[in-house]
């Protein structure tokens, strides 16, 4: 709704009522650039657009009134649970079934499980299409043979980190996910 006199450019547009929100391990530097890099040779648009990570609450819509009760429940998720190491090793894929190729984490599944029960088990339900598989996608809703590529390129791939913290990416519609708030982990 235009005000009087006003031209539409000169509107500033209402916040919307709720944003996708997306809880993940960030994959740290320089192995984030080079997963990002490599998505994006791969062919995959979402490349700079969805920053490497292990996700642990899928993309959910949450309206503004359950955002204040969701990140004090994510701040007592973090208060629960210890840094622990992860390492990132070789690539799998959900093929048949879904057209994904990914970074598989070999060293933090049970830590990664833990926080993403804890994390689904606040304010914020979210049903999962699949059972929890704690990865990182690095080719989604590609050709076969692009798939293929990123399989055997990434092979063997190698990255060991402390994992001291998650994020909260928020969609702000643009198509972008960007950092909300980091969690640090402090069990």
């Amino acid at each position: 709704m235009l005000l009087a006199g006003a031209r539409p450019e000169d509107q500033v547009s209402s916040p919307r009522p709720k944003a996708a929100k997306l809880a993940a391990v960030a994959v740290p530097e320089p192995w984030g650039t080079t997963l990002r890099r490599k998505r994006a040779v791969y062919g995959d648009p979402q490349a700079r657009a969805v920053p490497p990570h292990v996700t642990l609450l899928p993309p959910t819509e949450i309206e503004d009134p359950q955002l204040p009760p969701f990140l004090e429940h994510l701040d007592g998720v973090g208060g629960r649970h210890a840094p622990f190491v992860m390492t990132l090793r070789g690539t799998g894929t959900f093929r048949p079934v879904s057209p994904v190729v990914f970074v598989q984490v070999a060293r933090g599944i049970p830590a990664c499980e833990q926080l993403e029960r804890d994390v689904r088990s606040g304010p914020v339900a979210r049903d999962l299409d699949f059972p929890y598989h704690p990865h990182v996608t690095v080719g989604h809703h590609l050709s076969d043979d692009q798939l293929d590529i990123a399989f055997d390129d990434l092979a063997d791939f190698l990255a060991e980190f402390e994992v001291t913290a998650f994020e909260v990416y928020v969609h702000d519609g643009d198509g972008a996910w960007r950092t909300h708030r980091r969690v640090e982990l402090r069990g």
